[in-house]
């Protein structure tokens, strides 16, 4: 295939970069769940409803920049849009570890939420314009990829951090490299192949060839509503929103689920809730090798989450009667569900043209930040509620058997590929 023939040297040039970037994201979204556990909430005078809300106003920024975002990534430039939302969100980070009073909080995760909103599909932009459809899962599972393994290293560095010296300084420590990693960005990346210098005049001409030869097996669209009105991208929208419900009900309250069941001290939570997302990072590596190998999507995609919400179920009804085999199945949930995120992301822009994948992709981008924010709403207060996470758990496995429903509901005459 041509696509063998493409250069090498992109993946080992921008992957990395990708990685780095959106794993700074990550970081600073995520760290949230170990300042509530690490003193936070009792120095603030937080309580569990509030604590709740806080964790969740995140994604409620997340959700309103995504389609502005998409479309300046698309018509501009993402390297710019990155750049700017790299030392904002930065700041905002760091800026955490300074407060003493409760609005003010909810202030700043809101604007974190709003800069780092733009991140995610500008970043997919980006790499629709540098890998083909048969690259594609693979460079999508890169940029997310750096959601677990971060995770997984935060977990146990924000643990350290906390224990040594405390919740703010591990806010500001945090923040602080997204803003000096900006500049390492805009100095590294290109936004489209005709711009990188480091690529020759063939290489250039073949990447372009070969993107532009894939457009043309696609219908056309001629604007964001006609895509938005699409039968699959309503339906990708959906699924993600009750994905994103397991997935960042999960990841926010992991650290305070298992502090409280376990009695033990914030290193050794941070060790323990590591452990799904090394499963993760695995997981999604030989999910999306795969899934370009035999360009297939949804299989990829709705079989993983149905183990998530069937460990989820195994969770609920094991209840309190054994801490590590709930555990165990807490590490199966998390890896399954973060598996299918390169797969998920490798469908729109083989179902819809350049002009307006990046805007769909957003929108369902958008539509999971809702998820988010009532996953994350919901199971802290649930668990705050109720002094267990049994009910948060019941509430996570439905959530993802609706997704995998919707999965299933997704045209398969869309999906079919030509090689």
């Amino acid at each position: 295939m041509e696509n063998n023939r493409l250069a090498k040297s992109r993946w080992y040039r921008l992957i990395p970069i990708v990685f780095i970037t959106y794993s700074l994201a990550y970081l600073d979204r995520a760290n949230y769940g170990f300042g509530a556990a690490g003193g936070m909430a009792e120095d603030l005078h937080i309580t569990e409803e509030v604590s709740s809300l806080i964790g969740a106003l995140f994604f409620l920024g997340y959700f309103f920049f995504q389609i502005p975002g998409a479309h300046y990534a698309e018509k501009r430039s993402a390297k710019k849009l990155i750049f700017w939302t790299l030392i904002l969100w930065g700041l905002c980070a760091s800026a955490t570890g300074f407060l003493t009073d409760v609005k003010a909080l909810l202030v700043i995760r809101f604007v974190l939420g709003v800069a780092e909103s733009v991140v995610m599909p500008a970043m997919l932009v980006f790499l629709c314009h540098w890998f083909t459809k048969e690259e594609r899962s693979r460079a999508n599972t890169f940029l997310i990829l750096g959601n677990p393994v971060t995770v997984l290293w935060m977990s146990v560095v924000s643990g350290y951090l906390v224990d040594v010296f405390n919740w703010r300084w591990m806010f500001i420590l945090e923040g602080l490299p997204a803003v000096i990693w900006a500049f390492v960005w805009v100095k590294l990346v290109d936004d489209k192949p005709e711009m990188a210098k480091w690529l020759t005049k063939e290489e250039k001409a073949g990447i372009s060839r070969a993107l532009e030869q894939e457009q043309q097996t696609v219908q056309p669209a001629k604007n964001y509503w006609e895509a938005f009105k699409s039968k699959n991208v309503i339906l990708l929208s959906l699924q993600y929103f009750c994905w994103s419900i397991g997935v960042y009900g999960f990841v926010l309250w992991l650290p305070s689920i298992l502090k409280s069941a376990s009695k033990m001290g914030i290193v050794a939570t941070g060790w323990l809730s590591s452990v799904p997302y090394l499963l993760a990072a695995i997981l999604m590596l030989v999910v999306s090798y795969y899934s370009d190998r035999l360009m297939k999507r949804k299989v990829f995609v709705w079989p993983l989450l149905l183990i998530g919400a069937l460990a989820f179920s195994g969770s609920y009804l094991l209840g309190n009667s054994d801490f590590w085999l709930s555990s165990v199945l807490l590490v199966i949930a998390g890896g399954t569900m973060y598996a299918p995120y390169g797969p998920f992301f490798a469908i729109v822009p083989e179902i819809l043209p350049r002009n307006v994948a990046g805007g769909a992709m957003a929108l369902i981008n958008s539509m999971g930040a809702l998820g988010s924010f009532v996953g994350s709403y919901v199971v802290g207060y649930l668990n705050g509620a109720t002094g267990s996470p049994n009910a948060s758990y019941i509430f996570m496995a439905a959530a993802l058997l609706l997704s995998v429903v919707l999965t299933l509901a997704v045209s398969k005459k869309e999906e079919k590929h030509e090689r």
